[in-house]
């Protein structure tokens, strides 16, 4: 025989194939249809309510997973029990008549109840087809492919009512789809994952490798910790960058260290945070040191480093009076470390600056935060004043 394929479009819906066989031997011939997209995000279910005869002649795709329904008799087409179609309301109920009295004679002979039985519930099928009475018709399609004909499309069909659900796991078997036990979560497995990407060393040069990772910092919020590790040279750097937005107010963080226990609180320490010791008449100033998420004593040892590393303080360049009161800081700071009581100030403006409550939930005595309206050169110096993220749009098709 021959196969005729055709791809078509129905209107307000998509694209299907509908294939014809005819055989020239036996006269035999079959129309079958199939979907020309893929499986939908959702299935779909169409409840029609037959009212009159140009309710029957409504187009119907019917997809081989798809189930039809007439509850009035109780009457059902399950899934995969038919190839596609692409027919009428009333095709539909001739199919399902057609199948019903292929093997009545055989039954006839065989088990007469059974056949009377049948007959009459093609009876019924066939009284359905005058519609003297109301009747609903639901097609019910998890693959989301199905289609049943709105004639007053665009406009919407009392009649016709289309809801479209989320699949259960057994649908998605049925489809032969990929089940997964827990919904993906993007921003979970974010949090799981490190990702590493190629940049260059920033002593050497030399190309390098570099590590990101998203970190949920405990009665905090979310941030970016990147580390670098350069095989060349053997520099290592990290490197902290908040995961949120500016917050409405600037944060102030005051510590009174009173234990060597405090050395080992968890602080993160922003782009925009500066730092001051008024025991030791140190401040830190913004950008100084880039964002660290670190312990207290490791933030303090990075301090003292910056000092000394400095060539102009500490170097062949500095003068002996300049030498003497940084050695003399120097020696001040390595005491807050072990025995002096001081105060630890963080002032960041942008507020995305941490320092850890060890009592949390519960208020620390010796911690306090204090939240503040900026002024307007601290939004200057974070670029706040010109940022305009409101009625913007009017503004630049005007200005064009």
């Amino acid at each position: 025989g021959v196969t005729r394929l055709l791809l078509t479009r129905i209107p307000f819906f998509k694209e299907i194939i509908v294939s014809s066989f005819s055989c020239d031997s036996c006269s035999w011939s079959n129309t079958e249809i199939q979907s020309a997209g893929r499986i939908q995000e959702q299935g779909v279910r169409y409840t029609l309510t037959v009212t009159s005869r140009q309710d029957m002649n409504r187009e119907v795709v019917k997809t081989d997973c798809a189930s039809a329904r007439i509850p009035e008799l109780d009457f059902e087409i399950p899934a995969f029990s038919q190839k596609g179609v692409l027919t009428t309301i009333e095709g539909i109920i001739d199919r399902a008549v057609a199948g019903l009295e292929q093997d009545q004679p055989a039954r006839r002979v065989r088990d007469t109840e059974v056949a009377r039985k049948i007959d009459e519930f093609i009876g019924k099928l066939r009284q359905l087809k005058e519609v003297s009475s109301p009747f609903t018709f639901i097609l019910d399609d998890p693959s989301g492919n199905s289609f049943v004909e709105n004639p007053q499309a665009p406009q919407r069909d009392e009649a016709l009512v289309v809801t479209r659900y989320r699949r259960s796991p057994q649908q998605c078997a049925l489809l032969g789809l990929e089940v997964d036990a827990k919904p993906p979560d993007a921003a979970e497995d974010l949090r799981d994952e490190v990702l590493q990407f190629n940049t260059n060393c920033p002593e050497c040069n030399a190309p390098a490798s570099t590590n990101m990772k998203l970190v949920q910092i405990p009665h905090f919020k979310e941030v970016i910790i990147m580390a670098t590790n350069c095989d060349s040279c053997g520099h290592r750097t990290n490197e902290v960058k908040s995961g949120g937005a500016i917050e409405p107010q600037g944060t102030r963080i005051t510590l009174r260290i009173t234990d060597p226990s405090d050395m080992t609180r968890d602080i993160l320490k922003s782009e925009t945070c500066s730092v001051e010791i008024p025991e030791l008449e140190f401040e830190l100033g913004m950008g100084a040191l880039g964002g660290k998420f670190t312990t207290l004593e490791g933030l303090l040892k990075d301090i003292r480093d910056l000092v000394e590393k400095n060539p102009f303080t500490l170097g062949d360049s500095s003068t002996p009076s300049r030498t003497g009161k940084l050695q003399e800081f120097i020696g001040k700071l390595q005491d807050v470390k072990g025995k002096a009581q001081a105060h630890f100030i963080m002032d960041d403006p942008a507020g995305n600056s941490y320092l850890q409550n060890v009592y949390a939930p519960e208020e620390d005595p010796e911690l306090s935060v204090q939240r503040y309206e900026r002024t307007f050169e601290q939004n200057e110096e974070l670029g706040l004043n010109d940022m305009k993220t409101e009625g913007y749009e009017p503004e630049a098709a005007s200005g064009r």
